[in-house]
């Protein structure tokens, strides 16, 4: 069998990862013209992290992680308002966690793939042709691929999705804000940081920072908006938005580096009636985007692989194993969507109200007792998913 998947992210790779060990002949098809370094620092646990033990890749992926100690929400004076207490959180999830960058995940996954793996940078699709027994893959520059299968893994603006069910407003459920990321160098920042994640205690708009090694910091931002159209001027865009916040925010944009080098994005989800469509199938967010209020996209993609992979070696056909993948998969999906929509206002208050009861619910989720109602509230039902599979 021979597989192309669209998109070397962290749910391209893994599926990768996991065909290649099959002896599935796999080709990697990336637009970008390299690797990726814009992105944001993770909570990483849940099935996810259950896959990555499995592939073997855990003492890698923990390697690259950081240690942080608490995220701590800091009025306009830098003064410590409320926080939540890393090492009772990753107690909730029996210590299956780590803190890792995006692209340091996404590393990892690409530097151990084996090397049967044909990983094409600079090779986007521009047309895809189901032939019944395969599909007809042609590239930007014309070349043509015929393969068994193809697998959309390429993120919640999907090409792949586009060309073969639609056009992406059909499945689009924005969720009202558009979210950033940049890396910057501040040694003072950066003192002040220490090992935790620090964000402004803020109403409509906030911005948080991680430090990260060499001295550098990683900026994170959110902020409410009806708009969906993304700015040209992602840096710009930044520093007209957040310029009002205090502490070390103004600082912070005005080390802000070049747009091409931000991560800018809305913050939305993908619904969609189904994953696959003949010899074509989604994976990760190109199907089921969780967001980032869910904070768990990269370990739903992940599982999403392991699934995909897992039902395309023990179905007796093609279509059996894309039934079973959406079923085992949609519902711990499904579910995290939800609890993503439900936290919204909490994640980010829209009013003083909200932001007074969100610093009164952190202080009292403190108490002894209470860590694994904590973790629920933010990050839904935990699944063994990946586990079970392994089992059977």
């Amino acid at each position: 069998m021979k597989v192309a998947i669209c998109g070397a992210g962290i749910t391209g790779l893994a599926l990768a990862h996991r065909l290649a060990a099959r002896d599935v002949e796999v080709v990697v098809l990336e637009r970008a013209a390299g690797p990726r370094d814009q992105g944001y620092m993770i909570d990483f646990f849940g099935p996810g992290y259950d896959a990555v033990e499995q592939m073997g890749l855990l003492p890698q992926v923990q390697e690259a992680a950081y240690q942080v100690d608490e995220a701590s929400l800091l009025d306009e004076h830098g003064r410590r308002r409320a926080a939540i207490d890393y090492a009772r959180f990753a107690k909730s999830v029996r210590g299956r966690l780590c803190s890792i960058m995006r692209p340091d995940l996404e590393r990892v996954l690409r530097t151990e793939l084996p090397s049967t793996v044909d990983l094409r940078f600079g090779a986007g699709v521009s047309g895809v042709d189901d032939l019944g027994d395969r599909v007809r893959i042609t590239l930007a520059d014309g070349e043509v691929l015929d393969v068994d299968l193809l697998v959309g893994a390429d993120g919640i603006h999907s090409t792949v999705r586009r060309l073969v069910f639609g056009e992406e407003d059909r499945f689009l459920r924005d969720l009202g804000f558009h979210t950033a990321a940049f890396v910057f160098e501040d040694a003072e920042i950066r003192e002040q940081v220490g090992d935790r994640f620090c964000l402004t205690d803020t109403i409509g708009k906030q911005m948080g920072f991680y430090g990260l090694r060499d001295g550098k910091l990683a900026a994170f931002a959110v902020h409410r908006t009806a708009d969906t159209t993304l700015p040209a001027d992602p840096r710009s865009a930044l520093q007209s938005t957040y310029r009002s916040l205090g502490w070390a925010v103004p600082k912070a944009l005005d080390l802000c580096p070049p747009s091409a080098e931000v991560y800018y994005d809305q913050v939305a989800q993908i619904e969609m009636p189904s994953w696959s469509r003949g010899r074509v199938v989604l994976a990760g967010d190109a199907c089921y985007a969780v967001s980032l209020l869910a904070g768990q996209g990269a370990s739903l993609g992940i599982m999403g692989a392991f699934v995909l992979a897992e039902q395309l070696g023990t179905a007796d056909s093609v279509e059996a194993a894309f039934e079973q993948y959406e079923n085992l998969v949609r519902p711990v999906v499904a579910e995290k969507q939800r609890v993503a929509r439900r936290g919204a206002r909490w994640f980010l208050p829209a009013n003083r109200l909200l932001l007074q009861a969100r610093r009164v619910f952190l202080q009292v989720a403190r108490l002894p007792g209470l860590e694994r109602p904590l973790a629920v509230a933010i990050t839904g039902k935990q699944t063994a998913l990946v586990a079970d599979l392994q089992r059977r």
